[in-house]
């Protein structure tokens, strides 16, 4: 069950040993994808078929689900299911349209006018987990955003499911978002195949979706070595929990499973100022989580997360600010008085009512988000994701005469004759 430990305690080595995850000190994850890229890259859709036969124990004769056979698929999707994806569909996108502001022309001195303008990122690949879980959540996470952007081009990887097909629910989204394709990859190899492009998949310009440590380290290297951007290093998925004496115990160990349900290589951290939460907190995860029908997964990353108690709400906030967790939930009545304090973390979650869940499904905020410690500088998937951010300027015959003089100074200074003469030859 989860190991606890006291902060005043904690060198500050064991500190940092603490918030380390994922980490592949050996570089045997690192070794395995650089193989899975360069034979995607070389041997493109052939690769891709014999990784879906070795991975995933499906032959492929088609790498993709095409319009018609997902209008099937989706037709399985009952009422009940269809009323609550469409739910969450609008809250998502009911928030990130929100998102969308036109920026105003600024004269910065008289004659001189600079501002910004939005365009879309033309080819964007959206990964969706479905490995051992199915992920539909996260395909409205993606897609929805990239709709609103007004992305031209939208190449979709999902693992086949053991039939060979897509899960039904990544049909009906796909339905709902105009997908008209969805191409049945997985893991790193997909990740290769929209950064290099193959016979069948298109390459694109960036790629969005979280993971495990596989597709979260191919995202990375292909970053490095390729012209293909990424979202973030999304995956596996965390919690950090700080609560005190008013948490309610049975909240917070549905809230660290829900988190370890997805993986083994998931994490989920309770910080607490009562020593009574952790151990009633514990007691409770011994009661649900044999019950859970993926016990066996659940298990395997609590015996990978931990407990911390803490003295004060100061230490605890300094804690998770230094874990900086994906998800960060404030299981307190007092949430209002340590907001101010929240410096590094994905996305938050206020007061005893306010799963995790609720975020990663149905709320409207986006779930794909930086994991180990990457909230310390990146922020989750928004629209700004899916768009960039052209500067413009204009200069009338009073501005070049404004700004020019400054122009050729500093042009002069940093010896670049040319620079100078540009502005000379107009004035």
């Amino acid at each position: 069950m989860l190991k606890v430990f006291n902060y005043n305690e904690l060198s500050e080595a064991e500190i940092q040993q603490l918030t380390l995850r994922n980490t592949d000190s050996g570089n045997e994850i690192r070794e395995t994808v650089k193989s899975i890229l360069a034979n995607v890259k070389q041997n493109g859709d052939q690769a891709l078929r014999d990784y879906a036969l070795a991975f995933d124990k499906v032959t492929l004769n088609q790498l993709f689900t095409g319009e018609a056979e997902i209008a099937e698929l989706a037709g399985q999707v009952s009422d009940k299911q269809k009323q609550a994806i469409k739910t969450a569909y609008q809250n998502i996108f009911k928030f990130h349209q929100s998102q969308v502001h036109e920026e105003k022309k600024v004269e910065t001195m008289p004659g001189v006018t600079c501002w910004r303008e939005l365009r879309p990122i033309e080819k964007v690949g959206l990964y969706i987990p479905g490995g051992t879980a199915v992920l539909p959540s996260t395909f409205l996470m993606l897609g929805i955003p990239a709709k609103i952007a007004g992305c031209k081009e939208i190449v979709v990887c999902s693992p086949p499911q053991k039939n060979g097909k897509i899960n039904p629910y990544i049909a009906f989204v796909a339905q709902l978002l105009g997908i008209k394709k969805v191409f049945l990859v997985g893991g790193a190899q997909a990740v290769a195949a929209m950064a290099y492009g193959t016979e069948s998949i298109p390459k694109v310009d960036k790629i969005f979706g979280p993971g495990n440590q596989y597709v979260t380290k191919a995202k990375t290297i292909v970053q490095s070595t390729t012209v293909t951007a990424i979202d973030m290093p999304a995956g596996p998925s965390e919690v950090l929990i700080i609560a005190d004496e008013s948490a309610n115990p049975v909240f917070v160990a549905a809230d660290l499973l829900a988190q370890a349900e997805h993986g083994i290589d998931s994490q989920s951290v309770l910080v607490s100022t009562s020593k009574k939460l952790i151990d009633e907190t514990i007691a409770e995860l011994e009661k649900q989580l044999p019950v859970l029908p993926r016990a066996a997964i659940t298990q395997k990353a609590i015996a990978n997360s931990y407990a911390v108690f803490t003295d004060t709400f100061s230490m605890a906030m300094d804690f998770s600010n230094r874990y900086a967790p994906e998800h960060l939930i404030l299981a307190t009545n007092n949430w209002q008085t340590i907001t101010d304090h929240i410096i590094n973390a994905g996305c938050v979650f206020l007061g005893q009512l306010t799963p995790e869940r609720v975020g990663d499904s149905a709320s409207g905020t986006n779930h794909t988000l930086p994991t180990s410690a990457y909230a310390r500088a990146y922020s989750g998937v928004s629209v700004d994701s899916f768009v960039k951010k052209i500067t413009f300027q204009h200069l009338t015959e009073t501005g070049l005469q404004n700004v020019g003089k400054t122009v050729e100074i500093l042009a002069e200074l940093e010896g670049l004759q040319a620079h100078k003469n540009a502005v000379t030859v107009r004035m």
